[in-house]
């Protein structure tokens, strides 16, 4: 016991120096801020509104500008009216918004460039907007969400008479009626 007051002194010498060491010329990082997940609402209850995230949209995901469903044009290849797996992501957007949104309706406008004759080129648009059209409906869309019209070659998007220009053509554009 007689080491006791020894051991004491080393103990109170030891804390002190590591305190003083951790006080040094380090300067304290300040505490992240707390956000709340609730609003106050002027009665001092908490809403179950949760406050914004920064960059998030609020709003209609229809009017999001880099949501996914911003691209309303789907487009083919030359005399094709097959869907390609880059097209099916958009349409499953579409759909999926459809499909939770019973009173919204859509209109498909099948598109053609200007090869082939009129009565062609409208059946033609015609079979693009159908193969959107169907699936959609796959995804749990009604049917009388969804109109199709077929403009063959009459509204075209670019009127160059080259590649890159009936490749903007052929399309099919999907048309909210709000």
């Amino acid at each position: 016991m007689r080491n006791w007051p020894k051991l004491f002194v080393v103990a109170v010498l030891g804390v002190s120096l590591v305190a003083c060491s951790s006080t040094g010329d380090k300067k304290e990082e300040p505490a992240e801020p707390i956000v709340e997940d609730r609003m106050m609402d002027g009665s001092g209850d908490a809403s179950s509104s949760a406050l914004p995230q920064e960059g998030m949209f609020q709003g209609d995901p229809l009017d999001d500008p880099a949501g996914e469903l911003v691209n309303r044009v789907i487009y083919f290849d030359y005399d094709q009216s097959d869907i390609s797996d880059e097209a099916r992501a958009i349409i499953t957007a579409h759909a999926n918004y459809l499909a939770s949104r019973p009173n919204m309706r859509v209109v498909l406008e099948g598109h053609t460039d200007e090869r082939g004759s009129r009565e062609y080129n409208i059946g033609l648009g015609e079979r693009r907007a159908q193969a959107v059209r169907r699936l959609i409906l796959f995804q749990g869309v009604t049917d009388d969400q969804i109109e199709t019209v077929s403009f063959g070659e009459e509204r075209p998007a670019a009127e160059e008479n080259d590649e890159s220009a009936w490749s903007q053509n052929r399309r099919v554009e999907i048309l909210y009626q709000r």
